[in-house]
């Protein structure tokens, strides 16, 4: 499965990125719990898809594990080490053939926040 962190395409099942244990322990956490730690990170760092792809990658399985229908996230932090509050959560699910599109854009460097946004959030639309 192919997931949008922000601008980052993950393919979830390339590897899974925990391990059985720290499956069965996750189990225990609830999307609305797993959306605030999501914050909490993007609020300390605004670029963590990619200063922390591992830590991102977890966050993706953990998104697309409580919600299976969701494949896209993005976590908008105004600035580093800003309030959680203040991050804005957006969540789709995009057709197969969109992700397939935005992993072979990702794939060739050709992806980045604004081509992911005009493609997906439509936030910077004018």
């Amino acid at each position: 499965m192919l997931f949008l962190l922000n601008d980052v395409v993950f393919d979830l099942d390339a590897a899974c990125p925990v391990t059985a244990a720290d499956a069965r322990r996750f189990d225990r956490l609830d999307l609305d719990y797993v959306i605030e730690l999501a914050c909490e990170l993007f609020a300390e760092d605004p670029m963590l898809h990619h200063n922390d792809p591992e830590r991102a990658l977890r966050l993706a399985w953990l998104i697309a594990d409580r919600a299976p229908e969701l494949n896209a996230a993005m976590f908008a932090a105004p600035e580093k080490n800003c309030a959680p509050e203040l991050v804005e959560p957006r969540f789709c699910a995009l057709p197969a053939p969109v992700m397939h599109q935005l992993h072979a854009r990702a794939s060739k460097g050709a992806l980045d926040a604004v081509a992911a946004d005009k493609a997906v959030w439509g936030r910077m639309a004018a």
